[in-house]
């Protein structure tokens, strides 16, 4: 026989459903074993008795018992024991033994009598140390008392995860017998908690060997079904001192109250969280839509699944909303939507841009009359059938899973400018009070910038109708020069500038180019605009050369008000010389095309913005070849951040160089080169290109030589005209050419040149080598002249003189008679 090792699980037993359950630390009492004949002799002697009473194997087999064992005094009385044992069935006991080294050990003793070889009768006796199972037992008494008085739940699970023991206070705690759990796992058991979560955690245990304290678990149990519930358990894994694995304990606390206050306490983070965020998103631009779209950015997904933005149509339209009357439809156009994900409900309400209407009982529209939130914390097919604008919204809205609403009208400075709508699916919590006030908070901030968008919005519009009327309604069809113009607002939403350009059409088909910038934005610039543009136009219709016609316009802008400071340019073509007078107060350069495509910029003497006053403006003149393209602008096409100016002309030029390209054509390229990503100024820009002049619209006579010249202007005039299809003008033309040769002889040092110019009137032109410009002044009946000129006047329909480099033109127009061109 061979000795072998009690524990505190053997007087246990097996945990039930289980294998045996062997704690970290726990006891090991050896059992010493010894077998002796019926006269004590021992024949046998354990391992175990060895370690326990102290004398080998060797020394213990062929003793006798009560001579190795038992004290001198103490012999008699193991003799009759042992007598007593081999004529009975067995005995049990403490007996105190002898230790080798003298000192005596209280063994709890158990005797066997077995029968031997030849029917001889053997003794088999067993012993413990009675302190060793004392100190078992204790251990044992403590561990039950823990696991079974614990007001914490306490459970053991095998390698499999399954209940193999736990106490009454878990079975409690979960609402489920403990006979219910033996056997079964956490998720078969507790199917409305997070069972996956915390068997991955075990599995964790039991892989590594590694405690986890303070794992979280919620859900619901059969003990209290219709609440949530909160725990937070340890794990540790169970093993002997060999490392065998036998399972997983664990201690788990209902953190109930706890889980909801630090839930509480994280909700009112988040909204907090949402406030900041939303404090820093909403209200960045002046854009009505942009705003609204910040709004949903700034609550999807973190508040709400889903979630859209409606405005009244006086709102969208910049005008005041006014009160919702009680009986009458509204109207709501959506102007932002969003969803945390692909739900379906977006084809259950308006697109951007989409309107619908609401009926005075429906509870969106009383909503919104009474401005207070509409909240309904659980929804159905009735609830929404109240809230949607028709009837075929409500399938949809079911089938999307819409559980959770919330409106909260959008009011500002005391009006109601629409509506906002969250929606909950996938979240499953209800919208709260506190959800509504968050609510409440970020619609607030949203409204006010949105009705400062809707006033921007209306004051801008008023500024860019001004802007735009002020700029040239239609440009004149000018012989002999092909016009093309851009004319692009800011894109910077709250900028209104003061860019202007006007084609003003002159006397004797002249025209004059003028592009000019008003420094600063803002109504006002656009108003100063207005005023030099008009100034400009009357000044260039006076016949005054560019640079008087700078001269007059500084004046103006120094007496408009302190600071108002305007670039500009001025051009002046005559198609019939091919000539173009050019000068600048501090604008940028014309750029000049060839006609074989050379690009490059016209030196203009550049001068000083208007408005700084006394300073002196110059012109330069050149001749322009047909096919050449001249191009005048203002900054906002070349100025950008991070790019200087110089470089902006140099890839306007490059844009402009080459041939084969219309005048539209060139002007999109050169926006598409430009003004690729908007632009924070106004940009102006005209293109001019010199045409051949059609032989049959001038007629040109030298009034040189001697004879009758008013005779000879007369003739000329007539036989043209009749040329022209216009003989219904020539008795008109005849007296008015006859008149302005005549003033030219008397008047002037000689005339030089008679010209007929035919374009949207019919022009006639005297040019003389100067003298003083001719003037309407009174006269008597009995006065032999002054009439000439007072005839001019009564029959053109304008008439005019300019000075010229040698000399002075004196011109009359006459209307051409309908359908005549």
């Amino acid at each position: 026989m061979h000795g072998h090792e009690w524990d505190a699980t053997d007087a246990a037993g097996t945990v039930p459903g289980g294998a045996p359950v062997r704690p970290e630390g726990h006891r090991i009492v050896p059992l010493a074993t010894a077998l002796l004949q019926d006269d004590g002799l021992i024949l046998h002697w354990s391992e175990d008795a060895e370690a326990l009473l102290g004398y080998s194997a060797e020394e213990a087999v062929g003793s006798y018992a009560a001579q190795l064992l038992a004290d001198g005094s103490d012999r008699p009385e193991v003799l009759a024991l042992l007598d007593e044992i081999m004529a009975g069935t067995g005995w049990s006991g403490v007996f105190p033994v002898r230790h080798r080294d003298g000192h005596r050990v209280e063994l709890e003793c158990r005797t066997y009598p077995i029968a031997g070889p030849a029917g001889t009768l053997l003794l088999l006796a067993t012993g413990s140390d009675i302190r060793a199972l004392h100190a078992i037992e204790a251990d044992l008494a403590v561990l039950d008392g823990v696991f079974g008085r614990s007001p914490i739940g306490m459970a053991v699970y095998d390698t499999e995860l399954r209940f193999v023991r736990l106490n009454e206070a878990l079975a409690r705690m979960n609402g489920v017998t403990i006979a219910g759990h033996l056997g079964r796992r956490i998720s078969v058991v507790l199917p409305g908690i997070n069972s996956v979560e915390i068997e991955q955690i075990m599995r964790q245990v039991l892989k590594t060997g590694k405690p986890v304290v303070d794992a979280r678990s919620h859900g619901r149990v059969p003990g209290d079904p219709k609440h949530d519930r909160a725990w937070s358990a340890s794990y540790f894994r169970l093993e002997d001192s060999t490392g065998q694995v036998f399972g997983v304990c664990s201690s788990i606390i209902d953190v109930t109250e706890r889980f909801q206050a630090e839930a509480r306490a994280a909700r009112a983070q988040e909204r907090l969280a949402t406030i900041a965020e939303a404090t820093a998103r909403i209200g960045t631009t002046l854009d009505l839509q942009r705003t609204a779209e910040e709004l949903i950015e700034a609550v999807v997904p973190r508040f709400a699944d889903f979630a859209t933005v409606d405005l009244l149509e006086p709102v969208l339209r910049g005008a005041e909303p006014a009160a919702i009357p009680a009986d009458r439809t509204i109207t709501l156009r959506a102007v932002a939507v969003g969803e945390s994900y692909e739900s379906g409900l977006a084809h259950a309400v308006d697109t951007v841009g989409e309107a619908s209407e609401y009926a005075p009982d429906r509870s969106y529209t009383q909503c919104l009359r009474s401005g207070r939130p509409l909240l309904r914390s659980h929804v159905d097919a009735e609830v929404l059938r109240g809230l949607v604008a028709s009837e075929d919204r409500v399938a949809p809205g079911i089938a999307a899973g819409i559980h959770s609403y919330l409106m909260v009208p959008l009011t500002a400075r005391g009006m109601v400018l629409g509506g906002s709508e969250f929606i909950r699916m996938r979240n499953p919590e209800p919208f709260s009070d506190a959800d509504v006030a968050l609510a409440e908070e970020l619609v607030a901030r949203t409204a006010l910038a949105i009705d400062n968008a809707r006033l921007y919005r209306r004051e801008r519009e008023t500024a860019l109708t001004l802007q735009r009327s002020l700029l040239p309604q239609e440009i004149h069809r000018t012989l002999g020069l092909e016009i093309a113009y851009r004319y692009l607002p800011s894109s910077v939403v709250s900028e209104v500038g003061g860019d202007w350009f006007d084609v003003v059409p002159l006397s004797c088909g002249r025209v004059a180019l003028v592009v000019g910038d008003v420094m600063g934005h803002g109504i006002r610039a656009a108003a100063t605009m207005g005023q030099l543009r008009t100034v400009a136009r009357t000044l260039a219709t006076l016949d005054l050369p560019p640079e008087q016609v700078l001269t007059r316009l500084d004046e103006t802008a120094s007496g408009i008000g302190e600071g108002q400071f305007a670039t500009c340019i001025c051009a002046v073509y005559d198609p019939l010389e091919r000539t173009v007078q050019i000068a600048a107060a501090g604008h940028l350069p014309p750029v000049w095309v060839t006609p074989d495509g050379t690009a490059s910029r016209i030196e203009v003497p550049p001068g000083v913005p208007l408005g700084v006053g006394g300073v002196a403006f110059e012109s330069i003149e050149f001749t322009l070849p047909e096919g050449g393209m001249v191009t005048l602008y203002t900054d906002g096409l070349v100025e950008r951040r991070g790019r200087d100016l110089d470089e902006g002309i140099d890839v306007l030029a490059r844009t402009l160089s080459g041939p084969g390209r219309t005048l539209e054509e060139s002007c999109d390229a050169v926006l598409r080169a430009l003004v690729t990503d908007g632009t924070d100024d106004d940009i102006a820009m005209i293109m001019a290109r010199v045409l051949p002049l059609p032989a049959d619209r001038v007629a040109t006579l030298p009034l040189t030589g001697g004879g009758r010249l008013p005779g000879k202007a007369r003739r000329f005039t007539r036989a043209t005209l009749d040329a022209w299809g216009l003989s219904a003008l020539a008795d008109y033309a005849e007296l008015l050419v006859s008149e302005l040769v005549t003033n030219a002889l008397l008047h002037a040092e000689a005339p030089r040149r008679l010209r007929l110019f035919r374009d949207r009137v019919l022009t006639l032109e005297v040019a003389d080598a100067g003298g003083p410009t001719p003037q309407l002044r009174p006269f008597a009946e009995q006065d032999e002249g002054g009439r000439g000129m007072f005839l001019v006047s009564e029959l053109a329909q304008r008439w005019g003189s300019r000075l010229t480099r040698d000399g002075k033109v004196v011109w009359a127009e006459l209307e051409l008679p309908f359908g005549a061109s």
